[in-house]
C-alpha cells in the first residue's frame, strides 16, 4: 500500500523530530520604529543581526560606513543589444566575479542612459546587491571599457587611505554577515545602498590601516599584471596562428557537411558539433602549416570521477565545484564530508593538473579551464570536472592551458564536443580527441612561462587576500570582546 507524504511529523516522533519548530525572538518595540522600520523576521534572527547589535553596544561610538565612504547605484539599465562588431561589451553582475569575464551582450553607447557612470574605474570596492547579496570584490584590468551591470553597488572612500581596510572589512565574516541580515525581498533578495550605509564599522589605528592598505594594493596589483600576462600569452598565441585570416562570416549563415563525416566512431549529428566555426580553425592550422595533435597524445591521462552522494558540513574539506573553481576567490567555499565517498583521495589535484568543466550550459562554464596551483591541492574537487595532466616531456601545462582556453582559437574545438539539450555535457573521451595545435618550442615556452606566470599571480593574491579577510575578522572580534588597542576608538 503506498504511504502518503506527510505534512507534520509522526506523534512518536514529534518528542525528538525538530523541523518544525519555529525559529524566533523576542525584540524591543523600538527597534522597528528606527530606520527602514524593518518588520521581516529574517532580519533580526540571522547572525548579522547579532552583530550589528554588538558593534552598536560596544562603550565607544561607531561611525557607520557612511561616514567613511559613499555608496551608490546607477539608475536600471535599458539597453539596446547590437553585434559584437558595432557594441560596447556589457557585464551582468556575477559575470564580473568570473575568473575570466567573457561578455554575452553588447549595447549601444549611445543609446544607454548614463553611460559613463557604467564604466567602473580599476580598484573600485563592489558588493552585489541582487540575488546572492554581499559578495565583494575588486575591480581590475579584466573589467576595463566593459558596461557593468547596476546589479553592483559601487562604494567610494571619502579618505583613500581607508580603502584598504574597507575592503577587508566588507569581506570579514562580521561584514558579510551585517550584509546578508540587511538582505529583504523573498524570491530574490536585494540590498539598498542605504543598507550598507547603516552598517557600524570600527576603524583601526593608522599604521593598521596602512597595513590593510599596502596588502589590498598587492591584491589588486597582482590581479591587474596576472591578467595583463595572461591577454599577452594569447596575443602571443593568436599572433602564430594569423587569426587576422580567419573568417567570421560563415557563422552566420547555414552550412553543410559530408554523410561520411556524420558516421565517424561517435556519430555526431548535431549541428553544433560541425560548426563552420571550429571547421575554419582548423583549416587555418592547415594553411599557415601547423600540425595538430590529438589531447590524448600529449597529456598522461584524461578523465572525470564517479558520483557520490555528497554530503555538507563543518566539520569536512574545502569543496570546489566548477562554479567556485571559476569566480575570483570566492569566500562561501562548502565544506564536503568525504568519507563518503570511495578512495577520497582520487577526487584531489595536483599542482599543474588542468582542470574542465564538463557540464552547464555552452556559453557559460562548459569547457572552462583551470591550471591548478598549490593552494588547490588541499581542496576536494567535484566529480563534474575533467581532470587533464599534460605529459611534460611533451608538451608544458601553460602552453595546453592557453590552447584548450583562448577563447576564439580554442574554446570552439573544446566547446563543439558537447552534448544534450537541457544540461549539455562533455566526455572525457571527447575532450581526449580535442585537437592541439603545436608551435615553435620556443613560442610554446615562452606562451608557457607567461601564462604560468600569471596562474600563479592570481594565486598568491588569492591567497594573500584570504589573510587579509582572516585578519580583518581577528581584529573585528577583538574589537567585540573589548580590546581596542589597535583601533583609533577616538573616532567620530
Amino acid at each position: 500500500m503506498a504511504i502518503r507524504a506527510k505534512l507534520s511529523a509522526p506523534r512518536d516522533e514529534q518528542q525528538s523530530w525538530r523541523w518544525h519548530e519555529a525559529k524566533w525572538t523576542s525584540i524591543s518595540a523600538s527597534i522597528l520604529k528606527r530606520g527602514d522600520r524593518r518588520l521581516e523576521g529574517d532580519n533580526y534572527l540571522l547572525g548579522g543581526y547579532g552583530v550589528r547589535l554588538a558593534f552598536e553596544s560596544q562603550h565607544v561610538p561607531l561611525p557607520t560606513l557612511s561616514k567613511l565612504a559613499t555608496v551608490w547605484q546607477p539608475s536600471r539599465l535599458k539597453g539596446i543589444q547590437l553585434t559584437k562588431e558595432h557594441g560596447t561589451p556589457f557585464l551582468a553582475a556575477t559575470q564580473v566575479y568570473d575568473l575570466r569575464p567573457s561578455p554575452r551582450k553588447f549595447l549601444s553607447l549611445d543609446r544607454t542612459a548614463g553611460s559613463s557612470e557604467r564604466f567602473i574605474d580599476n580598484g573600485t570596492i563592489v558588493v552585489t546587491c541582487s540575488g546572492n547579496v554581499g559578495r565583494v570584490t575588486l575591480i581590475y584590468n579584466a573589467h576595463t571599457g566593459v558596461l557593468i551591470s547596476h546589479d553592483l553597488l559601487r562604494i567610494t572612500p571619502k579618505d583613500n587611505a581607508a580603502w584598504g581596510w574597507l575592503y577587508a572589512f566588507l569581506r570579514s565574516s562580521q561584514g558579510a554577515a551585517m550584509m546578508t541580515s540587511a538582505q529583504y525581498g523573498h524570491m530574490i533578495k536585494h540590498l539598498e545602498p542605504s543598507h550598507l550605509h547603516a552598517l557600524p564599522i570600527p576603524v583601526p589605528r593608522d599604521d593598521v590601516l596602512s597595513e590593510f592598505q599596502a596588502q589590498v594594493s598587492e591584491i589588486l596589483d597582482a590581479r591587474n599584471k596576472a591578467w595583463d600576462l595572461q591577454v599577452q600569452a594569447e596575443s602571443i598565441f593568436s599572433a602564430a596562428i594569423d587569426q587576422q585570416a580567419i573568417s567570421s562570416e560563415k557563422a552566420s549563415v547555414g552550412f553543410s557537411v559530408r554523410t561520411t563525416e556524420l558516421f565517424g566512431k561517435r556519430r555526431r549529428f548535431e549541428a553544433s558539433y560541425h560548426s563552420p566555426v571550429a571547421t575554419e580553425i582548423l583549416r587555418q592550422f592547415e594553411r599557415v602549416g601547423l600540425k595538430t595533435e590529438p589531447l590524448r597524445d600529449v597529456t598522461e591521462k584524461v578523465w572525470w570521477m564517479t558520483r557520490f552522494k555528497r554530503v555538507f558540513g563543518e566539520a569536512g574539506v574545502r569543496y570546489m565545484s566548477a562554479d567556485n573553481l571559476f569566480s575570483i576567490n570566492p569566500s562561501n567555499i562548502k565544506k564536503v564530508m568525504i568519507e563518503q565517498a570511495e578512495n577520497p583521495d582520487s577526487y584531489r589535484v595536483k599542482s599543474g593538473w588542468i582542470i574542465m568543466a564538463c557540464s552547464g550550459q555552452t556559453y557559460g562554464l562548459n569547457g572552462s579551464v583551470a591550471l591548478m596551483t598549490e593552494p588547490h591541492e588541499n581542496a576536494f574537487f567535484s566529480h563534474d570536472l575533467v581532470r587533464i595532466i599534460a605529459d611534460k616531456s611533451k608538451i608544458r601545462a601553460g602552453y595546453l592551458f592557453t590552447v584548450l582556453g583562448h577563447p576564439q582559437l580554442g574554446r570552439p574545438l573544446v566547446i563543439r564536443n558537447a552534448y544534450g539539450t537541457s544540461i549539455p555535457h562533455l566526455d572525457p573521451e571527447d575532450v581526449a580527441a580535442i585537437p592541439v595545435v603545436r608551435l615553435a618550442e620556443s613560442v610554446e615556452n615562452k606562451i608557457a612561462d607567461l601564462m604560468e606566470r600569471a596562474v600563479a599571480l592570481r594565486a598568491s593574491a588569492d591567497v594573500l587576500e584570504n589573510h587579509v579577510t582572516k585578519r580583518a575578522s581577528d581584529l573585528n572580534d577583538k574589537f567585540l570582546a573589548g580590546d581596542t588597542a589597535e583601533f583609533n576608538i577616538a573616532f567620530q
